[in-house]
């Protein structure tokens, strides 16, 4: 069962404004055809297309280290004790919260306003469906 998205619920998934996917649409960049009612949609097998090949665009340290999932944002907040130190990092519409020492802050000069990348290692990724999906079923 493929999923077909209209255009809003395609740019909430991609963190970007409805203007920018028909942007991409118009441009011949997305494909997208009609439905029923004549409304724009993108099938979701496109979309996912769409979204691993500008996935696949490397950052500049990519190729130094062994971690895949690379979330540049922008830091929202800082929260500093004597030892330990929180970061939030707001990547597109994630956020990303990191513990970290508060050594390690203060030498990354990090601080609300700095962009940042969150590296994230892990052998364990939890997967759920999402229950309230809003796509709809071709």
């Amino acid at each position: 069962m493929v999923t077909d998205f209209r255009i809003g619920e395609a740019a909430e998934l991609l963190g970007v404004s409805a203007d920018t996917v028909r942007r991409w649409i118009d441009a011949g960049r997305l494909p997208a055809g009609r439905d029923e009612a004549g409304h724009r949609v993108v099938d979701g097998v496109e979309l996912a297309a769409f979204v691993r090949a500008k996935g696949n665009e490397p950052d500049d340290r990519a190729d130094e280290s062994s971690a895949r999932n690379r979330l540049r944002g922008i830091v929202t907040a800082v929260v500093k004790d004597t030892v330990m130190a929180q970061v939030d990092i707001q990547a597109g519409p994630f956020r990303v919260v990191s513990l970290m020492s508060r050594e390690a802050v203060d030498e990354l000069d990090l601080q609300v306003g700095s962009i940042a990348v969150a590296v994230i290692k892990s052998t364990t990724v939890v997967v759920e469906r999402a229950g309230a999906h809003k796509g709809r079923s071709s």
